[in-house]
This record gives C-alpha cells, structure tokens and sequence, in this order.
C-alpha cells in the first residue's frame, strides 16, 4: 500500500517523520518525532528502544544520535515523490487560511502500522508515519506517542492512523488495552468501542491483535488499507469495509 518511500509533506514541503515501536512483553518503547533525514524512522525508534534508556527523542537529536547508531541519512528530497506534492498543492489550494486551525480541515494521512504476536504469544507493535499533508512545521501526532496510537502489553498490540489529535486527547491504544485488561473485552469489542463510540466519524481506524491472535481492524473512514497474515496460511487483504 503506501510503505516505502514518500511521507506526507507539512505546508512548507517538508517531511518531518514519526515513528514508535513497542514490546508488550517487556513494555520497552522507543519513538522518535521530527525527523527529516533519516531514510528509515521506524529503525531508529528500535535502536531508541534498544541501544538508549529513554523512549521520545526528538528533531536534530534523534538524528545525531541515528549517525551514532550507523543508520542511512538523505537528503529531505529522497521522500518527496511527485504523489505526495500533488497531494500538498491540492490541500493548500482548498483550504480556506483559517483551516489550518480547525479540526474539521480534512487532510490525507500517510501512516504505516503493524502488530505482531510470536508463537510464545508475546506482542508488538510499531507506527510509522509523515502525518498529515499540510501539517504545521513541527506538529506532532499520536504515532510516536506511546498509549496513543502505538502500544502493546501482555494483552494486545494496536496501532492507530488518523486525526492524531483525536487519538491522543482518547489516549486511544492505551484505552484499549486497559478495557481489554480491566473488563476483560474481547480485542474487537474494546477496539470497536473507540473508534465508533469515542471518536468521531471519520476520525480514522486502527489494527489490534491479542496473545491469542485474535485481529481487529475497526475504522470509520471509507476504507482503511489492511492485509493479515498468519502461520496457518491465512492471507487477507482488504481496502474497503466490505
């Protein structure tokens, strides 16, 4: 779908980069935010989780410390490709001035999510993203925000996409696992209860998974891109609610 290069460019055209990482087994995290040089976000949140005793770090340190760990630089250029300038100029020309502090201003996301359980039942969950077209310099969403729209415990694993402001004022991923955990609700009913009775429409959607690998994927957009895949040989891929 929309991994690999380009990320969605904030109103000056650059791509400033979030990404988090989680492992529910050990509740270790490590994030970054605002980044704009380093080719691969998602590998410096794990070297933040692995190789450092924090979880956030943030702008110009996050990329001095992504030289100290030997992880690939580029120039901010390498993840503007012709899609996502379109998708800029388009935005900048239908909003009105004042959108920029509206939340009803609809803007298109670019966020790759993905939730994993071994074959012991241990959980992770990781987010990477560009966040959202037309942005303000500096914004930071929920992706890089543990228990907002990246988490994972014992429990479950949930990576979240959409208006990250909602997701954070929720506190989303972290809601879920704690009704998981505290009512004992099976994954889709806790996730299902966030997106469609917390949020509101349209405000995005989000993958679960729970140590018994159960998969949600509840969302309340259009449609949502999704694939899962398990060692049984399951393969699904879907884009639209039905």
């Amino acid at each position: 779908f929309n991994a690999g290069r380009g990320a969605a460019l904030n109103r000056e055209g650059i791509a400033e980069l979030d990404a988090a990482i989680m492992d529910g087994a050990t509740l270790r995290a490590g994030a970054v935010t605002g980044v704009t040089t380093v080719r691969n976000p998602i590998r410096l949140a794990r070297r933040v989780m692995s190789d450092t005793r924090h979880i956030l770090i943030a702008g110009p340190g996050a990329e001095r410390f992504a030289d100290a760990t030997g992880l690939e630089r580029v120039d901010n250029s390498w993840f503007v490709t012709p899609r996502r300038r379109k998708m800029l100029d388009d935005a900048l020309l239908a909003e009105p001035r004042a959108a920029i502090h509206s939340e009803a201003f609809s803007a298109r996301f670019g966020t790759v999510g993905a939730v994993a359980r071994d074959t012991s039942g241990r959980l992770a969950a990781a987010t990477s993203t560009g966040g959202l077209t037309a942005k303000l310099p500096g914004r930071v969403g929920d992706a890089p925000l543990i228990g907002a729209g990246t988490y994972a415990d014992a429990r479950v694993a949930i990576s979240c996409t959409g208006t990250g402001e909602q997701f954070i004022r929720h506190g989303v991923a972290r809601g879920i696992a704690s009704r998981v955990e505290l009512l004992d609700e099976p994954v889709d009913a806790a996730a299902s209860h966030f997106i469609h009775s917390v949020l509101n429409p349209d405000d995005g959607g989000l993958i679960a998974i729970d140590a018994a690998g159960r998969v949600a994927t509840p969302f309340s957009t259009i449609g949502m891109y999704r694939g899962i895949a398990d060692s049984t040989g399951r393969r699904h891929v879907a884009i639209w609610k039905d």
